[in-house]
């Protein structure tokens, strides 16, 4: 007996038998969902564009939500937490470190077992103590306390709330998600390409309770969140905050979102400052989500073919039955070794970048210098990686900014799975991993990062590697 997301059966062949099934890749144990709101304060620095003429936000556009996904074999072990929160980049390995230390205390979990998962929003507040000293820094601190104490507090929560459940995973389309990798008179633009294909699965996880109630629902979709750029003035979860609406209002559940391999993804309309084109985009996306959850089965059932019924035609009666789900969890955490590509001095890029607006060019020089401290030891680094497994489902996350093809290659490779490629998750390594052409072409994000070419390479590699070793280990 088969029980697969699709009923593989392909073309004319004789590949389907009595008393196949066919359902969604999916895991059984135990399982529990907790939100906060961590909506940053009105007239903190959220400075996160090179020419913006304000530096702190004047008002809110959307609240900015934290959840916390705790889930358990059923047999006992550790749990693994997964923690995603409207939030848009670390500023520096350090304010990262107080997140994890924060976690690893609260929680009492290794740090193969945590992820806390930024979406990456280009309208919120500036995640950087070492800005507390520029207009609206004060804030900085204790806002980021804030945020350590709501991750705290809702991982608690949800390993205190772990309940028998299953998590099913299927997928949808939404064409949101643009190439973003222009080449205009020769010059390389981080803008919409009409020429290029875009990724444009969405991945939904159901959570459900052993009585069929929905605990809440997983998107795992990659696209910058970017719309709303420097002429914003409000903090902005983005498209995330239209989306997790749509979501929770429908479902009656919290809705947690993690942000895949989106470094050369982006919308089409971006950089701009009316708030409504960000709820279009959210909204689009949320409904792509709920078209994907109506078409699954019944929490907890598959499909199995019964018997040939002769009518007009010899018709294939699939009916429904309990489906047999895994019960398999592990985490591990790794290290690739990535080689650094030849860095010039601050001063040669202040040099380099003389004769642009002061303001951008002091905003290039911060976020050049903060991507290099805390990550850079030595001719190399060492990018993390982390692999989880649940069920028949693997998520792979790390912290950079990897281009889809990370997420393409990953699930070309495992069909089997459900794969959950996940970028800006934990750190250090805050950095984009581009493919080889934007090096070719000397992209934004191939002078950005600290990577030599092929980092991307290396990190699919040992991503292939470590969904082998944890799903040859725990294969039962």
């Amino acid at each position: 007996m088969t029980s697969t997301d699709v009923p593989g059966i392909q073309g004319h062949a004789d590949t389907s038998t009595m008393g196949d099934t066919a359902g969604p890749r999916g895991f059984r144990g135990l399982a529990a969902v907790a939100t906060r709101d961590v909506t940053p304060p009105v007239g903190i620095r959220n400075r996160n564009w090179g020419p913006a003429t304000v530096d702190v936000a004047a008002g809110v556009h959307r609240p900015f939500a934290l959840t916390a996904l705790a889930v358990r074999a059923a047999g006992g072990g550790d749990p693994v937490v997964v923690i995603g929160v409207d939030a848009t980049w670390w500023r520096a390995v350090s304010d990262y470190l107080q997140m994890r230390d924060a976690l690893h205390e609260g929680l009492g979990l290794d740090d193969s077992r945590v992820l806390f998962c930024l979406s990456h929003t280009h309208a919120g507040a500036a995640l950087g103590g070492g800005e507390a000293d520029l207009p609206g820094g004060q804030l900085i601190p204790g806002y980021l306390q804030t945020l350590r104490e709501a991750a705290v507090s809702a991982g608690q929560e949800a390993i205190a709330g772990l309940r028998p459940a299953i998590i099913e995973w299927t997928t949808g389309r939404c064409d949101l998600a643009a190439n973003r990798e222009a080449q205009v008179a020769g010059r390389a633009l981080v803008a919409f390409n009409p020429t290029q294909p875009a990724d444009d699965t969405v991945t939904v996880g159901r959570i459900s309770a052993q009585d069929g109630r929905l605990l809440g629902t997983v998107v795992n979709y990659a696209c910058h969140p970017t719309t709303l750029a420097w002429q914003n003035q409000l903090l902005s979860p983005d498209y995330v905050g239209a989306m997790r609406e749509c979501v929770e209002t429908t479902t009656g559940a919290p809705c947690l979102f993690l942000q895949g391999a989106s470094g050369d993804l982006a919308p089409r309309e971006q950089y701009v400052g009316d708030p409504a084109i960000a709820d279009r985009h959210g909204t689009a996306l949320g409904h792509a989500v709920l078209s994907a959850l109506a078409t699954m089965p019944l929490p907890g059932t598959a499909l199995r073919l019964e018997e040939v019924i002769e009518s007009g035609a010899p018709l294939g009666d699939w009916s429904p039955v309990p489906a047999l789900l895994p019960e398999n969890l592990a985490a591990a955490r790794t290290e690739v070794e990535m080689p650094l590509r030849p860095l010039p001095s601050l001063d040669q890029l202040a040099a380099q970048w003389a004769d642009i607006d002061p303001r951008s060019r002091d905003e290039r020089i911060r976020r050049a210098r903060n991507l290099r401290e805390g990550y850079i030891d030595g001719p190399s680094v060492a990018h993390p990686l982390w692999t989880i497994r649940i069920g028949d489902a693997v998520i792979v996350a790390q912290p950079g900014e990897a281009y889809s093809s990370f997420q393409t290659t990953l699930r070309a490779r495992f069909p089997e799975l459900s794969v959950i490629a996940v970028n800006l998750a934990n750190g250090p390594g805050f950095v984009y991993l581009p493919d080889q052409d934007a090096y070719r072409r000397n992209a934004y994000q191939a002078w950005q990062t600290v990577l030599a070419p092929g980092a991307l390479d290396l990190l699919c590699q040992a991503a292939v590697e470590q969904i082998r070793e944890i799903t040859d280990r725990t294969s039962s």
